[in-house]
Parts: C-alpha cells; sequence; structure tokens
C-alpha cells in the first residue's frame, strides 16, 4: 500500500515571494553580506531546508532579489512624448527604484544574469533608441550607460555612505567638510569654496537632477550630431 506524502507545513506556508520580499528587506537594512539563509529563515520563523525549496543557494536567492528589483521599474513610456522624455523617463523610474533600496545598486552590479524582468526593460529601452534612429550600435551603448548613469548617480551621491548608521554618517561628512575647508587656500581656493557640497551636498534632489540633465543633454547630442 502507497504510503500517503504528508505536506511539509514550512513549505507550504512560505512562497518565493514571501520569501524575496523578507530578503530584499534584510539586504536593504544589513547589506548583502548580512542576508544569509539562515538568518532569512529566522526572520521567516521557518528552518533553513525550508528555504531551500524555493532557491538552492545563497547565489539563487541573490538572483532572485536583483529580479524583483529589476521587477519594480516602471518601463511604461508615452508614446507621444519626444523619445528623448521617454529615455529620461526610464531613467528616473530606475533612480527611484535604486534609491528606494539600498541594497539594489550592488544587487544589479554583481548578478548579470538576463532575468525576465531584466530584458523586458532593455527592450523597452533600445525600443526608444532605436525609434529615435539610432543604429544598433549606439542603442545599445546608450542603453548601457542608460543602467549605469543610474548606478553612478545612486553611489555618488555625495555624503552618502551605504551602511554607515546617521550619527558615524554625520561624523564622516562633518570630518570630511572640515580637511577640505582647512586645506591652504592659496592653493586650493576652490576646493575650500566647495567644501560643504564636495563633502555632503546642500541638496541630495540637485545631485540627481543634474546628473540625470548632463545624461539626456549627452545622448541628445550625440543624436544631433548622426542627424537623427
Amino acid at each position: 500500500m502507497a504510503r500517503t506524502q504528508v505536506p511539509d507545513p514550512e513549505r507550504t506556508r512560505l512562497s518565493q515571494q514571501s520569501v524575496v520580499d523578507r530578503g530584499l528587506a534584510l539586504a536593504d537594512a544589513n547589506g548583502l553580506d548580512g542576508l544569509t539563509i539562515r538568518r532569512l529563515a529566522q526572520e521567516l520563523g521557518v528552518t533553513p531546508m525550508a528555504l531551500y525549496w524555493h532557491f538552492r543557494s545563497k547565489e539563487e536567492l541573490l538572483i532572485g532579489l536583483a529580479d524583483r528589483v529589476w521587477g519594480e521599474i516602471d518601463i511604461e513610456v508615452d508614446p507621444s512624448q519626444p523619445w528623448s522624455r521617454q529615455l529620461q523617463g526610464l531613467l528616473e523610474s530606475l533612480l527611484r527604484v535604486l534609491r528606494s533600496h539600498p541594497s539594489a545598486s550592488q544587487l544589479l552590479l554583481e548578478n548579470e544574469k538576463q532575468s525576465e524582468a531584466a530584458l523586458r526593460a532593455t527592450e523597452v529601452t533600445l525600443e526608444v533608441l532605436r525609434g529615435a534612429g539610432f543604429d544598433p550600435l549606439h542603442a545599445s551603448e546608450i542603453a548601457r550607460s542608460t543602467l549605469w548613469a543610474g548606478l553612478m548617480l545612486v553611489m555618488s551621491e555625495p555624503g552618502a555612505k551605504p551602511g554607515m548608521g546617521d550619527e558615524d554618517l554625520a561624523e564622516h561628512q562633518r570630518s570630511s567638510q572640515v580637511r577640505m575647508a582647512t586645506l591652504p587656500v592659496a592653493r586650493y581656493p576652490r576646493v575650500v569654496e566647495c567644501a560643504v557640497p564636495l563633502s555632503a551636498g546642500d541638496d541630495p534632489e540637485f545631485h540627481y537632477r543634474l546628473g540625470i540633465e548632463l545624461f539626456i543633454a549627452g545622448v541628445d547630442a550625440i543624436a544631433a550630431r548622426l542627424g537623427h
């Protein structure tokens, strides 16, 4: 007589989505190094083996988290808008997602496997650029550069130090500002003059607005040079 298989209650009450949700929250709070299968299992109130039904390793889990990040990017474009405004909208959406998840930039940098969500975002970006008249070579390079522009803007935000607490961050910014402000004025007059924005930045939003404008203006200049 065949034995009836009893469902594992831990397995059945977990879903891949719930694992990814909690995993991303942990990564955002503690960094990718602080995210382990054991720690995630404790947070979910299950044994590590229960998680292995959904992800066979931490590497697979990180790929799942990266896919979630890609999936949060709004890739809907308004075809009535000029192509440059469509591209800007995609970059702005990417930045919103990256800024909302402290772990997102590292996730996308370290997990290059092309997920379905990543491929959809790439397809839409290439469609915008090909529709603007760029050939496949230029369209591909600009699409890659759009991603890198978003990543670098987040990673270069003045005064931002991922994983650093508020008090430590404030002290780091203060010491950096003092170090530059007390340089020899005769030798470094402009560095001393710009000590505050160089060390911490007065307005993070300005950092992003200007970065977006610089990138889109550069792509516009290339389009004009190519006669598009």
